[in-house]
């Protein structure tokens, strides 16, 4: 079965960094294309970064400059590095696998990884 299993959350500082990393398993990795969502407390889950199967990558406008998305297929891994990190960072961070082959939808969900930026 999928699986999809995240690390590297944690405290930091404001103005600290923090890699994630999720890890991949049961599934054509390189066929998906692999995103990081985040939802805060009493907020919606909202798109952080993703990076489809041929390496284009999108951001949210509060990320853009400060987060990188990367994938290493031959590891069935993506990353986020986040950088110059804000409080109003501070959620949780989902990994999520997504593909489309015709009328047929694959979506996977990890876990979750806490990620607080404070003082």
């Amino acid at each position: 079965q999928v699986q999809l299993v995240e690390s590297g959350g944690g405290l930091v500082q404001p103005g600290g960094s923090l890699r994630l990393s999720c890890v991949a398993s049961g599934m054509g990795f390189s066929t998906y294309a692999m995103g990081w969502y985040r939802q805060a407390p009493g907020k919606q889950r909202e798109l952080v970064a993703a990076i489809t199967s041929i390496g284009t990558t999108n951001y949210a406008e509060s990320v853009k400059g400060r987060f990188t998305i990367s994938r290493d297929n031959a590891k069935n891994t993506v990353y986020l590095q986040m950088n110059s990190l804000k409080p109003e960072d501070t959620s949780v961070y989902y990994c999520n696998a997504f593909r489309r082959r015709g009328s047929q939808e694959h979506n996977y969900w990890g876990q979750g990884t806490q990620v607080t930026v404070s003082s």
